[in-house]
């Protein structure tokens, strides 16, 4: 991949009066009352929003073993997005990579690029998504936690499957091939590759590769500053990538009145907590949420949850998003919304869409 072609691949542009580049990661959620679905039927709707706005790119995340999280599977829901859309980027927000051999992803990943030509960005993320337990029956290992370094090795074996050009004397050179592929002729385009983090491993192996780096703001806002200074610190030019592009996920929800943004994202935070508590399961309703009785500890943790979820009045998220832009210096938002009711998450998106006069195709 020529450095114009990867870095055009990469870079979004700001519409209507955005400060940056906005896409969307999506969890498809589900929640009380809805099944998977519902959830990927949503999806689509999301994905055909976001690509008549403007919006940049629509990424799916990799989790496993949570009933309100139907995206065990990217690859996947990205075939089938790629079928209902013709011009948003699509891609893995992310792909797991310890959880599967970096062969099956260039070959999954081959096979979009095939399906959806130039459209598809390959996020990957050193995290296993889930538990350890379920980690360790994903990986088919008593190990389900291998070392930190193991990963800029499975990183290298994956990008050398992309670009077919392993080393002369490396046991799979000439034999072993991703097909859909280089090997098959063509152009030589293929995804690029983008690191995912929530720390600053990945912020710094992204850097010295010269990768684009996203950032999970939405559920590690303490580590967002130090993690993007490391990674414009650490940054060297690639042949994808001239200069640092960073994305950050942030949580955020709009609602044609603050008491209804609130009632929604507070489902998503009760979610998050009976996840975090060891009771995960659907995303309550509204309903249920309001009714909750939190303790003390629990208050507290929601609270402070909730303080990093811009919601309110499109003018009030408006302001919130343009706050973290100008704190961050993010190149492109990636907006999530946990919410339990899906009118209100495509709802919340296309206020979004609105405050920022955002055109519609």
């Amino acid at each position: 991949m020529t450095e114009e072609a990867g870095a055009h691949a990469i870079r979004g542009e700001a519409k209507g009066t955005a400060p940056v580049p906005f896409s969307v990661l999506d969890l498809a959620t589900v929640g009380v009352g809805q099944t998977a679905s519902d959830a990927f039927h949503t999806s689509v709707r999301l994905a055909r929003l976001a690509e008549s706005r403007g919006f940049t790119r629509h990424w799916v995340a990799e989790h496993h073993s949570m009933p309100g999280v139907a995206s065990t599977a990217p690859a996947v829901i990205l075939a089938h997005l790629a079928a209902h859309t013709s011009r948003i980027r699509l891609g893995s927000g992310g792909v797991m990579l310890p959880n599967h051999a970096p062969l099956a992803v260039a070959e999954q990943f081959g096979t979009l690029e095939a399906l959806a030509p130039g459209r598809i960005d390959l996020g990957l993320g050193r995290a296993p998504g889930t538990d350890g337990l379920t980690a360790s029956a994903l990986r088919h290992t008593q190990n389900p936690r291998p070392e930190a370094d193991e990963f800029p090795q499975q990183l290298l074996e994956l990008t050398r499957f992309l670009d077919d050009d392993f080393p002369s004397a490396h046991r799979y050179h000439g034999r072993v091939h991703a097909v859909p592929g280089p090997v098959q002729g063509g152009d030589g385009s293929r995804p690029p590759i983008w690191l995912l983090g929530s720390s600053g491993f990945s912020a710094r192996l992204a850097g010295e590769l010269g990768l684009p780096f996203a950032f999970a703001h939405h559920f590690s806002a303490a580590n967002t500053l130090p993690a993007l200074d490391l990674y414009r610190e650490t940054f060297r030019p690639s042949a994808e990538l001239p200069e640092p592009y960073a994305v950050i996920g942030v949580s955020a929800l709009a609602a044609d009145g603050e008491a209804e943004a609130r009632r929604q994202v507070l489902t998503g935070a009760l979610s998050v907590l009976r996840l975090r508590t060891g009771r995960p399961g659907l995303v309550p309703t509204p309903e249920e949420a309001e009714a909750y009785r939190f303790g003390p500890a629990e208050r507290d943790f929601v609270d402070g949850w909730l303080a990093n979820v811009v919601h309110g009045t499109p003018d009030a998220v408006r302001d919130g998003l343009d706050g973290l832009v100008k704190r961050t210096g993010a190149d492109e938002l990636m907006i999530t919304a946990n919410a339990h009711t899906p009118d209100a998450r495509v709802r919340g998106y296309e206020l979004i869409a609105d405050a920022y006069d955002l055109p519609s195709a």
